[in-house]
């Protein structure tokens, strides 16, 4: 029996991959605005592909929580709310706590460099009082450390939860909720602890940025 040809299937996920990235840059970039509704007519004509690649790009984007979709009544990116603030920030300090104790040994020179001049900026926004901002790149700070983790099942999980739960500070109440004077202390002893390779440290420094109990 000759093997079935998967060629088409795999130019289907190519699309929809394709959809996909752009639709969330679009929304984590703020072209795309909290609780738009999306048109599939509209999305059709911005993207210039079929029905179908866009619906499973949105499917994918409502799992990861910046899309909310409701069968037969609206599409709409999601809109953060206050009350989902401290659960989302809590949730991302305790995959990344994890995430740094293990990226931490495996930098290279360049890498540790290229993390410290990250910290050293988002330091510098905090006493700008740019924690709003911030809070936009959210995601793109976080990746930096899967990225360098080793471990392929957590960088997939950081991968398919973060712009859902970054996407969630992005509230007025960030700076009420999340004060800098509490988290700026701990960032800063996580750069300390990066720049002298100790990932326990780091490790108890990410989770305290992130308002989770100390450990006693």
């Amino acid at each position: 029996m000759p093997v079935p040809s998967t060629q088409p299937a795999a130019e289907r996920k190519l699309l929809r991959d394709t959809v996909q990235d752009k639709i969330r840059d679009a929304v984590m970039d703020g072209t795309l605005e909290p609780g738009e509704r999306l048109n599939d007519d509209d999305l059709i004509a911005w993207l210039g592909v079929s029905r179908t690649p866009i619906r499973e790009a949105l499917a994918e984007l409502a799992r990861a929580g910046l899309i909310e979709m409701a069968p037969n009544r609206y599409t709409r990116v999601a809109a953060p709310t206050k009350d989902e603030l401290l659960d989302a920030y809590r949730t991302l300090g305790v995959i990344y706590g994890g995430v740094v104790r293990l990226a931490v040994p495996r930098f290279s020179d360049a890498e540790r460099e290229r993390v410290l001049g990250v910290l050293d900026d988002v330091l510098a926004r905090l006493d700008a009082d740019q924690q709003a901002e911030v809070a936009r790149e959210g995601a793109d700070i976080y990746s930096m450390w899967a990225d360098a983790c080793g471990n392929a099942s957590l960088a997939q999980l950081c991968r398919s939860t973060t712009d859902g739960l970054a996407f969630r500070l992005r509230v007025p109440e960030l700076a009420e909720l999340v004060p800098t004077d509490v988290v700026r202390p701990e960032l800063v002893k996580l750069r300390d602890a990066v720049a002298a390779g100790e990932p326990i440290a780091a490790e108890l420094a990410m989770e305290a940025i992130h308002l989770l109990p100390t450990r006693d």
